[in-house]
This record gives structure tokens, C-alpha cells and sequence, in this order.
């Protein structure tokens, strides 16, 4: 027969028996239809668990620098991983599995057609998938997930962290695996003229069995899709199994993390009920005061103008890199024990100027809804008279930056388009930091009758590293040396200015970054210079207390001798009220806290510590579920 080879399960044949039936015509026997269904879909669940296998081991390879491994971990990140591939697998199998039951009772070439354009679907997907994990790994350092989604809508600026180079071998990549993943579907489990037989009538009979069959192999599906009858379902969690994160990453299907995630970004707050509401309330007790008492005195004056620099990215583990700043934090206030909040610039600059917390999955800053409801730096100064800016040399619009700046207070933006087109190409990202400094310097020793706020965000100490300055080998150090160079030389500007004396700069960066193995798990990874220099500064000292960067709005009104209880979630380090000391850091899926005790990590898809070094581990573990949910009910009810 014509239709041996198939692979689809042919219609059910008319016979006395249905298991041994025969052509009529040339006496041969045909292949038990149900059989040859049940085959058809077992080999298409086989090659997606095999193209699942596959993408890990070239995820390991991809990512692998910084990370050691050996082949007995690449077999237990196979093993460990299996059963979150095997429910992924379940999924896609649902539409070949519809269309062998349709075939039971319509037969049509069409069906062959459909299931062709699903191969090209799936094979274009998981292409994506694959290809966007492997590369954003190395500058996430998490999984696949719908939050890489926003980056879409400004993509220019998602662009810029790459070179042209990097982005053409990404697209070779996964115009080659989509071809290869189309051609193990269509040449293992093609199911040619299988849905195009008209010369085999199946009765009616043979028809209802069929159907009976398949309806009973729904119920297994959807327990295999869950992950089984108990009351976990199928999480990432699931396939944690080591000490090191890259390990169980490795494990994670990346289509399943993806998929996943939109339950969390759909309605972009997470709720964490780890505690009852009284529980919660009892830990949170005191952690957060919001009245400065007997506040240490910094400053020679309460209406300084303030010039608020975030850098980008530049964490305590660029120090070598980063000279001046060194020499900044001997000559001014130098905050020694401080923590971001984030991992992420949208994240850090909300913690920053609106001392509102971070979250695993959410980002404030994309909820315009909440953002004006937040307090700020910003709107506090402007109450009090002064004149706001705040410059930025990339798209303003990246992020929702422009609405979160606008509703908390920044009256004057000034971003690259307010810049030539030959100063726009200076950096990748936009504007090179050089450019943005004078821009500031401008701005701050003009004439003006109002103090002034002025935020600025660099953006040069980012991927791809581009920068009009070559002093390092290193591109990711030599990058941070440009921005400290740049510092350097608008504060010896500044220096030489009347201006210096009446001037505030606040330096800290957004967030830090992965360096060197220097990752979440790490105490070191999220240690960041805090540093106020600037004649406004009355003399030189180290502040020594654990604190976050959501601690500078308190800490700064304070100073200003402003009120801050609007700040709920900022304390005032310097008051005698802040007799707890800690910092608290969110990132993808995960929370760290610090204190006098030590350092723990909680990680929130296998829901264990994954990180231990403190005598009293179980309270940190507890402050740390604790802030999370206190945190996240707050959001979720801002009106």
C-alpha cells in the first residue's frame, strides 16, 4: 500500500476484528490504526523531549564562561530537569493529539497542512526561545521570562547593549535551529498521507472505540501536564537540585519559565502569603520607623542645591576600576555598608527616589497607575521651592521612565533628543557620559534664584562597554574607569566654581552587577558606594550602619530638616530611631538580607535558603518572607 510509511495514524479500517485486520484488494495486513496513533504521538512527544535535552546541553555551552561544570553535571542537569521537560512536552502535544482524534472522523489533507504550519510554529518558537535564553543568561542571570517582553517596545535601546555582530550570530542561530527543529518534526513524525486516506472506511463501530480511547487518555495528559495528583503542580522549582545557581538554571526548561511567567506579569503583582496577616505585622513590627530623632547633623546647610548621580551598574566589586571615587569617599560622607534593592536600572531608580522597595517580579516604574501615588525626593524638594531636572543621555521613554519622573515631581526632562545627532551617536545607549556631565555642569552653575534638585542617570558603564576612553585591557573595567574619569573631572570643575560651596552630589549606583563569579548567591554582589561630597558636606566621615538605598529619601529630607513619614519604606539611618540595621535585596525570583548576624539567600522557585552564612539563618529567613509579602500588599493596595 501507498500509505506503509506513514507516520499519523491512518483512518480506523473496516473488519470482524479490530486489532487483525486486512486489505481486501492485495491481501496484506494493515497496521492496527489505534497502534499506529498511539505511536505517532509517542514519537512527537519523544523528539520534544529530545530537542528540550538538546537545548539544555547547548544553554551549558553557551553560558559557560564563569562557570565550571563537568559531564557528570551536565548528566544531572539532564536528569534533574527531566520532569519539567516531560510536562512542557505535554503541552505541544495536545494539537497533534486533537488532530489524530478529528481524523478519526473527518479525513482530509488539511490536517496534514495544519500539523505541517504547527511544526513550523513550535520550531520557530522554541528556536526563539532557546536563542533569547542562552543570551540573555550572561546579562541576567535568570531564566527566560515574559518581563523580557517590555524591552520590546523600546527597541532601540534593548539593541544598544549589543554589538551588530553579536545580534547577526543570534539570528543565524536561531534561523538554523528553527530549520533543524522543523526537520526532526517533519521527517521523524510527518504523518504524510496520513490524513489524506480516502480509501479506507473505518466503521462506525471502530470509530466510537477510537474516540472512547482518546477521551480516556485526557485525564493522564492533564496529570502529566500538572505534574502529578498532588496539590503542587509542575513549577520551576521542581528541578533545583544544587548549590550552584548555574546548575540549576541549566535545568530549567526555558519554554516552560517563559510560559510561566505570564501568570506573574498578567496582573504584575506577585502575592506572597508565606504568613498570616497578624504574623506578618508582628515581624514587620519597628523594622521601618519614619520619625528622625536626635539625626546627626552632615550638612552645613538645609537648602543645598542637589545633584543626585546614579551610575549605572557600578557596584563595590568596580572599585580598582573606579579611582576618584575612592578619593570621593575619603574627602566626603561615605555611606560603607550599603545594598541595592534591584538588579535592574527601572528597579533602582524608583528604590533611589521614591525609597520604595523592589520586587522578584514586578517593576513599579511600569505602573503608571501606582507611580503617582509614590513619594519621592523629587516632589518633596519641589514643596519646598526648588527647581527639578532630570537628565538622562538615553530614550526617556525606555522603561516608562518618562511617566514614573514626570508623576513624582521631575518638572524639566532632558534626554538625547534634546542633543545633536552627532552627540546621540556617541554611545550606544545614547549620549556618552562625558557629554551628560557638561550637560549637568551647565544646568548647575548657571544663575538661578531656586535651589535646585537635579537627577542624572549615566548610561556609559553598560553593555556593549563602548566608551571614548581606553586606559584598561579589560572592556567592562575600562568602561567603569570612564565614568569615574568623567565623575573626577565635574567634581574638579565644580571645584573651581562659587557653586561647589552651596552643593550636594549624591553618588550611588542603580544597581550592580554579575563580575568575575561574583553573583546573587554573593554578599559582595549587591555592596554599593553611597558617597554625598560636595562644600555643602561639613566634614569628612564613614557612616558605618547596614542600610539600602531606599534609605537615602529619609536620610537626605532628614538632613534637609524635612519630614519623611510619606517614606514608609525609608529610614533614616542617622536618627537614633534606626536601631536595627539591615538591607534587603530583591532579584529575579529570589530575596537576600543582610544584617549584623550575616548573610542569607531565599530562593523563591525551590522555596529554600540557598545561602546560609549567618547564627541565626532561620530569623533572616523569616525577616525576608516577612518584608516580601508587607512589601508586595502595599503595592497591590496603593490607590
Amino acid at each position: 500500500m501507498k500509505n506503509e510509511g506513514s507516520f499519523l495514524p491512518l483512518p480506523l479500517q473496516p473488519s470482524r476484528m479490530l486489532w487483525h485486520c486486512h486489505n481486501k484488494q492485495n491481501h496484506e495486513p494493515v497496521r492496527q490504526p489505534i497502534l499506529r496513533s498511539l505511536f505517532f504521538i509517542l514519537r512527537f512527544f519523544c523528539i520534544t523531549i529530545l530537542v528540550f535535552v538538546l537545548a539544555k546541553i547547548g544553554f551549558m555551552l553557551a553560558c559557560h564562561e564563569g562557570h565550571v561544570f563537568t559531564f557528570t553535571d551536565v548528566w544531572e542537569v539532564i536528569k534533574h530537569g527531566f520532569s519539567l521537560d516531560l510536562s512542557t512536552a505535554l503541552y505541544f502535544v495536545i494539537i497533534p493529539f486533537l488532530l489524530v482524534m478529528v481524523s478519526i472522523w473527518w479525513q482530509g489533507k488539511i490536517l496534514l497542512k495544519i500539523l505541517h504550519a504547527y511544526y513550523i510554529i513550535i520550531a520557530i518558537a522554541f528556536s526563539l526561545a532557546f536563542v533569547a535564553d542562552a543570551s540573555l543568561y550572561p546579562f541576567w542571570g535568570f531564566k527566560l521570562d515574559a518581563s523580557c517582553l517590555q524591552y520590546l517596545e523600546t527597541p532601540d535601546e534593548a539593541a544598544a547593549s549589543v554589538t551588530g555582530k553579536y545580534l547577526l550570530i543570534r539570528f543565524l542561530a536561531f534561523i538554523s535551529f528553527a530549520i533543524s527543529i522543523y526537520g526532526l518534526y517533519k521527517y521523524l513524525a510527518s504523518g504524510n498521507k496520513a490524513f489524506g486516506m480516502k480509501n479506507e472506511k473505518p466503521s462506525f463501530k471502530t470509530k466510537i472505540l477510537s474516540s472512547v480511547l482518546y477521551i480516556l487518555l485526557i485525564p493522564f495528559m492533564v496529570i502529566g501536564i500538572r505534574g502529578g495528583i498532588d496539590e503542587s503542580t509542575t513549577n520551576i522549582g521542581q528541578v533545583y537540585y544544587s548549590q550552584d545557581q548555574f546548575l540549576n538554571h541549566s535545568a530549567v526548561n526555558p519554554v516552560f519559565s517563559f510560559l510561566s511567567s505570564f501568570e506573574k506579569t498578567a496582573n504584575n503583582i506577585v502575592d506572597y502569603d508565606f504568613y498570616s496577616q497578624e504574623e506578618c505585622d508582628q515581624l514587620m513590627e519597628e523594622l521601618y520607623p519614619t520619625v528622625s530623632v536626635h539625626t546627626d547633623t552632615l550638612l552645613n546647610t538645609h537648602h543645598p542645591d542637589i545633584v543626585v548621580i546614579l551610575m549605572e551598574s557600578a557596584g563595590e566589586i568596580m572599585a580598582d576600576a573606579m579611582p576618584r571615587l575612592q578619593q570621593l569617599k575619603r574627602e566626603g560622607i561615605f555611606f560603607a555598608n550599603c545594598f541595592a534593592n534591584s538588579w535592574r536600572t527601572d528597579r533602582g531608580t524608583v528604590c533611589t527616589y521614591s525609597g520604595y522597595p523592589s520586587f522578584p517580579t514586578s517593576s513599579v516604574m511600569k505602573m503608571p497607575n501606582k507611580t503617582r501615588h509614590l513619594p519621592s525626593i523629587a516632589r518633596s524638594l519641589q514643596k519646598e521651592g526648588y527647581d527639578t531636572y532630570y537628565y538622562y543621555g538615553g530614550d526617556i521613554n525606555f522603561t516608562n521612565m518618562r511617566s514614573y519622573l514626570i508623576a513624582t515631581g521631575f518638572s524639566h526632562l532632558v534626554w538625547k533628543k534634546d542633543f545633536s545627532a552627532s552627540e546621540q551617536a556617541t554611545s550606544k545607549w545614547g549620549v556618552c557620559d562625558g557629554l551628560m556631565f557638561d550637560a549637568v555642569y551647565r544646568q548647575l552653575t548657571q544663575k538661578h534664584d531656586h535651589p535646585m534638585l537635579i537627577g542624572f542617570s549615566t548610561l556609559s558603564s553598560h553593555e556593549p562597554w563602548d566608551v571614548p576612553l581606553k586606559k584598561l585591557d579589560d572592556p567592562i573595567k575600562n568602561a567603569f574607569y570612564y565614568l569615574d574619569d568623567c565623575i573626577g573631572r565635574f567634581v574638579d570643575q565644580l571645584k573651581e566654581t562659587a557653586q561647589w560651596e552651596n552643593t550636594l552630589l549624591v553618588i550611588l549606583p542603580d544597581h550592580s552587577i554579575d563580575f568575575q563569579g561574583i553573583d546573587e548567591t554573593k554578599e559582595a554582589r549587591n555592596r554599593i558606594p553611597l558617597i554625598w561630597a560636595g562644600g555643602a558636606v561639613k566634614e569628612a566621615r564613614a557612616i558605618p550602619q547596614i542600610c539600602n538605598q531606599t534609605d537615602l529619601p529619609a536620610t537626605l529630607l532628614a538632613q534637609c530638616g524635612l519630614p519623611h513619614d510619606d517614606f514608609k519604606w525609608s529610614r533614616d539611618v542617622l536618627s537614633s530611631t534606626y536601631e536595627y540595621p539591615f538591607a534587603i535585596h530583591n532579584y529575579n525570583n529570589g530575596v537576600s538580607i543582610k544584617d549584623s548576624t550575616g548573610f542569607m539567600v531565599y530562593d523563591l522557585n525551590s522555596k529554600h535558603v540557598i545561602v546560609s552564612e549567618s547564627n541565626d539563618i532561620q530569623r533572616l529567613e523569616c525577616l525576608g518572607k516577612a518584608i516580601l509579602q508587607a512589601t508586595t500588599t502595599d503595592l497591590k493596595n496603593m490607590q
